[in-house]
């Protein structure tokens, strides 16, 4: 005989409340995995990172860039340097933004700050300064196009290039402290200058008031790569750079001024001056 409709009612309701009253049962074992297998499986699928350790100071240089794409030049390990000055660079570098980016040799590399502005040899203006990762001695050479895509990707002149001595008896020590002063001898720079550290690798490039402060803007009179003699639209042009490239290139270089205007550099002669000239 079947069961009456009663029953069935009750049986569920015991049911129920046997369920509600029962302690959670544990997460099987059988579904978790064995120990360590999980870090096993994770670490498969993690690509395997070079160690860069043999490249020391210059191994987040080596880690942002491709060698096989970027015509810069590869990390080296820096070499006897002997007695010669301490080299310094200036580079103005069209990439995502313009900036110039400013280097001091010090232990076998060129330690870097992006200057957006440029450098300035008027002391009355503080030019921001973000600290970036050193760069090998060879960079120093560098001028022409990084492809797009790459890091940097842009085009690079020379702006300007000398050698330089720190004013600050400790090098490593002025760093740390946040303020390394320095003299500059330049095509361009000349002088005396300071670093000053405001947070982090965040810095002021500020030039100090000596024979050859002024309110020149060189960046403007002196837009030329003191190697090739181009502009930055000449460099990628003759470096095969792409039509953005080339687009920005030439939105960077200051405007031509018009052919018999007097400049900051050259000052239009007077006109006695003219007269004297002898014919």
């Amino acid at each position: 005989m079947s069961a009456s409709r009663r029953d069935i009612g009750d049986g569920r309701a015991a049911s129920r409340s046997a369920s509600t009253n029962a302690k959670p049962r544990p997460k099987s074992s059988a579904r978790a995995p064995a120990r360590g297998s999980s870090n096993r499986s994770n670490a498969a699928r993690v690509p395997h990172l070079p160690d860069l350790s043999q490249y020391g100071r210059l191994a987040e240089y080596r880690a942002k860039r491709r060698f096989d794409v970027t015509p810069e030049p590869p990390p080296a390990m820096p070499g006897s340097r002997g007695a010669r000055p301490l080299a310094f660079v200036v580079q103005k570098h069209r990439a995502g933004h313009l900036h110039y980016d400013f280097r001091l040799e010090h232990e076998g590399v060129m330690l870097s700050w992006a200057v957006p502005k440029g450098p300035a040899p008027d002391p009355s203006v503080k030019r921001l300064a973000m600290q970036t990762e050193p760069h090998p001695l060879d960079y120093n050479l560098f001028e022409g196009v990084i492809p797009e895509g790459e890091y940097g990707g842009g085009t690079v002149m020379i702006w300007d290039r000398g050698t330089w001595k720190p004013e600050s008896d400790d090098v490593d020590r002025a760093l740390a402290r946040g303020d390394l002063k320095f003299r500059l001898h330049g095509k361009k720079l000349r002088g005396s200058w300071v670093l000053v550290r405001t947070r982090d690798r965040t810095w002021l490039l500020i030039k100090h008031r000596d024979e050859f402060a002024s309110t020149e803007d060189l960046t403007v009179t002196k837009p030329l790569s003191v190697v090739s003699r181009r502009t930055l639209a000449g460099i990628a042009r003759a470096a095969g750079a792409s039509a953005r490239q080339l687009e920005q290139a030439a939105g960077a270089d200051p405007p031509r001024p018009a052919r018999g205007a007097a400049t900051a550099a050259e000052p239009a002669p007077s006109r006695l001056a003219r007269a004297a000239r002898p014919r």
